[in-house]
């Protein structure tokens, strides 16, 4: 068996009693065998010093849009519904397969950088199976699917779907990759959200989800405008809709959820739907700020996720940790949205969002080996005595102090050396890829 010993280290457990060790952590193939108890090497370990280190779960980033990496600082200043409309959509539109296989890997060497080791990700109308194939390549976990869009009047003509074709090409790339290298890769249809979807549609994937057992993942409610639209077009608010219709449930997983009313929150409740808080996006876009606190003391489970390059402009949870934190103690008190409760978000809460909070989001003996190991001796993460060291990451620590990542087992970078991405190569393809894609858009700098 391949073991990984990281020797005399914090470790952050995010366990039930969410207890801070020192020791040692024993991996076997892809499993954690065991945390915090002294471990004697053997000569075919790969053995890491831990001194000095942290060791926490791997961040769960719950909505990203890898398609999207390559247009970071190319929408900025404009409001979701422009954004879309002037820059996304007509970019997305201009994607071949070389650029969303390069705009995946990059946003997945950002993601790996800053200790994420699984996303939940929302593709474009076209070339998902290349996304899919640099997901497998980079050893990232993942929840992908390619978007859905049926409807819309302003949706430029090459994201443009009949409802039949999206639909199957769908099912196609989930019996393509569903269940990838062992469970690390999963699908989720992923309808764009419902301004943009016929209810026929909708209805279809509710049924394919739960005859697939897989999750549905969506944007909702992030928008006044948009909401303005839905309830034009269908008589109810996003969620009420979403509920109608029977899509509400506990494989649903909705991104930003910022101006839902009392009713929309206890369906969210009652149902057991995830939501993913998105508050760098949220305020970049001046979309809002959701009601955390409130959804939270109602028992939600919500996770955090960095959205796309374009609307953030990083891909940063450490960003969104501390964004998350903060940007509700001014309304709700200095106490609201602790560091503890934010770090669960990144981590444990993620992993229940995306149904396997008994696999990831803790480091437990008999989980899957996912973690970052975190090098916090640097000027602003000090001095560290007296320090909760969950605050100390939450409110000081940086990407950049992410010194290796391990997910399913498998080292894929270590001291901050990519194993599995080709740095140099995927920046330099990336700036060919964009350059080829304004162009093909009409956008001009």
């Amino acid at each position: 068996m391949k073991r990984i010993l990281i020797k005399n280290a914090e470790l952050i457990t995010m366990n039930e009693s969410e207890e801070i060790l020192h020791g040692d952590l024993l991996i076997e193939d892809n499993r954690i065998i065991s945390v915090g108890t002294k471990v004697e090497p053997k000569p075919e370990d790969h053995i890491i010093d831990g001194t000095g280190r942290t060791v926490i779960p791997g961040f769960i980033q719950t909505h990203i849009h890898l398609c999207q990496t390559l247009f970071r600082g190319k929408a900025d200043d404009l409001e979701l519904m422009d954004w879309l409309r002037t820059r996304i959509w007509p970019l997305e539109a201009a994607h071949d397969e070389e650029s969303i296989y390069m705009s995946a890997l990059l946003g997945i060497g950002e993601l790996i950088s800053g200790g994420s080791t699984t996303i939940v990700d929302m593709e474009t109308v076209h070339y998902t199976n290349e996304a899919f194939q640099a997901i497998a390549e980079s050893g990232i976990r993942a929840l992908s699917g390619k978007v859905m869009m049926d409807k819309g009047t302003d949706v430029p003509l090459g994201l443009q779907e009949q409802t039949e074709a999206s639909i199957r090409e769908s099912v196609d790339l989930l019996e393509k990759w569903n269940g990838h290298d062992n469970g690390r890769i999963r699908y989720a249809f992923a309808p764009r959200f419902v301004i943009s979807c016929t209810e026929s549609l909708l209805t279809q994937v509710r049924d394919l989800a739960e005859h697939y057992d897989v999750f549905v993942h969506t944007h909702a409610s992030e928008n006044r405008g948009e909401i303005a639209i839905v309830e034009q077009d269908t008589g109810m608010r996003n969620i009420v809709y979403l509920d109608h219709i029977g899509l509400a449930g506990k494989r649903l997983i909705l991104a930003h959820c910022i101006w839902l009313n009392e009713e929309e929150k206890e369906i969210i409740r009652q149902r057991g739907v995830h939501v993913s808080h998105c508050p760098g996006s949220n305020l970049k876009l001046a979309s809002g700020i959701a009601q955390v606190p409130q959804m939270a003391e109602m028992g939600i489970n919500l996770g955090l996720g960095a959205d796309g390059a374009p609307c953030n402009n990083n891909l940063d949870m450490f960003n969104e940790m501390r964004l998350a934190a903060l940007i509700h103690k001014p309304v709700h008190g200095p106490t609201a949205m602790n560091a503890h409760h934010i770090f669960r978000m990144a981590t444990i809460d993620g992993a229940r969002a995306v149904g396997m909070e008994k696999e990831i989001g803790s480091l437990e003996p008999g989980k899957k080996a996912d973690l970052a190991i975190l090098n916090l001796n640097s000027f602003h993460c000090n001095p560290s005595f007296g320090t909760d060291p969950i605050s100390r990451i939450v409110y000081s620590a940086m990407s950049s102090d992410v010194e290796t990542t391990i997910i399913d087992g498998r080292i894929v970078m270590e001291k901050r050396m990519m194993k599995t991405i080709n740095q140099t190569f995927v920046l330099k393809e990336s700036e060919r890829a964009i350059s080829r894609l304004m162009k093909r858009a009409g956008i001009h700098v």
